[in-house]
């Protein structure tokens, strides 16, 4: 064996599919979601007989698979039919009535929406769906600032299935009556997977990510290991792949348990979405907490109140919760003469 045989050249590479260590990658299979994806279908499927769909509430912690495995069902039918029009949703983005409709425009492919305004785009997308069956999957649906646009499906869409994906279980006491009423939906709950479960969905993807034999079992352990603590897939996608770079950026042709220690050492700065992304008033909220680190919630929320802050306790609360999934924050509960508060600090480093 020669001195540099260990050593990377610059032609090669320790990823055969980059793809795979991507968050939105969608596998050919999505192991131990099996029972949820046929439940999906099945709701979907009076739809092929020109029956109207069942509607879902689908809730779980996050990463542990509620996204990806609809998407799943969704790419099945996509395979399945061209009648049923599919309009995915994600509400972090697109958290209004008016800005939900323009997506929908967009994905139907109508172009025409400059100056029209909430009614006029509201009677373009009927007219459009009326004409098949459709499947909504409102995504982070706890994000949304108002329900007008759940009203108009339900009440103007003929043919369809409604999912409301989000991460809390309460969510749905607080979707106005009017619209539940009308919604009725059957309850989907995704549990975290267990420690088995978690170590074979991440061996699958470093294979499908990774030549044969390049990735060190030991290093592979402490990915499976931090990804069960943590009980997000996602950070371990994110260990995957920053091992990896760090593995390469050495020219070494192994990722060693040094490497998958120093990504390690990356997870305080780990987010799946960058602060720039953050939706308007969540930024706010997020600026506040930076320049107030380790202040109770209730006096953040005053001072929130302070700059002109509109949402309410609960909504600030939620808020705060989608910032600490997302690991720009942490909350601690703590105990003293007045009972149990909570103080909020921020993790990352400023952008």
């Amino acid at each position: 064996m020669g001195l540099f045989d260990d050593v990377l050249r610059s032609d090669q590479t320790l990823v055969r599919n980059a793809d795979a260590l991507d968050y939105e990658f969608l596998p050919k299979a999505l192991p131990y979601r099996e029972g949820q994806q046929k439940y999906l279908a099945t709701c979907i499927k009076p739809l092929f007989n020109s029956l109207p769909g069942r509607n879902l509430f689908i809730f779980g912690a996050p990463g542990i698979g509620k996204t990806a495995a609809t998407k799943f069902v969704m790419r099945d039918l996509e395979d399945q039919t061209d009648e049923i029009e599919i309009l995915f949703i994600n509400c972090w983005q697109h958290n209004t009535t008016y800005k939900i409709l323009m997506e929908m425009c967009d994905i139907l492919g109508y172009r025409f929406t400059q100056n029209k305004k909430t009614v006029e785009l509201f009677k373009v997308v009927s007219s459009m769906l009326n004409k098949k069956a459709a499947v909504f999957i409102f995504d982070e649906i706890d994000q949304v600032e108002d329900f007008d646009f759940l009203y108009f499906v339900l009440e103007e869409i003929h043919k369809k299935s409604i999912f409301l994906i989000t991460n809390y279980h309460e969510f749905l006491v607080e979707i106005d009556e009017r619209i539940k009423s009308r919604l009725t939906p059957e309850l989907v709950e995704f549990k975290p997977y267990t420690e088995k479960e978690t170590k074979d969905i991440l061996k699958v993807r470093s294979e499908l990510a990774l030549y044969p034999g390049v990735l060190d079992v030991s290093g592979f352990d402490l990915i499976a290991k931090k990804t069960f603590e943590l009980k997000d897939i996602r950070t371990g996608i994110f260990l995957l792949k920053e091992s990896t770079l760090q593995a390469e950026e050495k020219s070494s042709k192994r990722i060693t348990l040094e490497n998958v220690s120093e990504a390690v050492k990356k997870l305080e700065e780990f987010t799946i979405k960058n602060a720039g992304l953050l939706e308007a008033e969540t930024k706010i909220i997020y600026d506040l907490v930076r320049e107030n680190s380790g202040k109770k919630i209730g006096d953040l929320f005053k001072l929130y109140q302070k700059r002109g802050g509109a949402s309410s306790y609960k909504t600030f609360q939620r808020k705060i919760a989608k910032l600490e999934e997302g690991k720009f924050i942490k909350t601690m509960r703590q105990t003293g003469e007045g009972g149990n508060t909570t103080i909020v600090e921020k993790t990352l480093k400023d952008f």
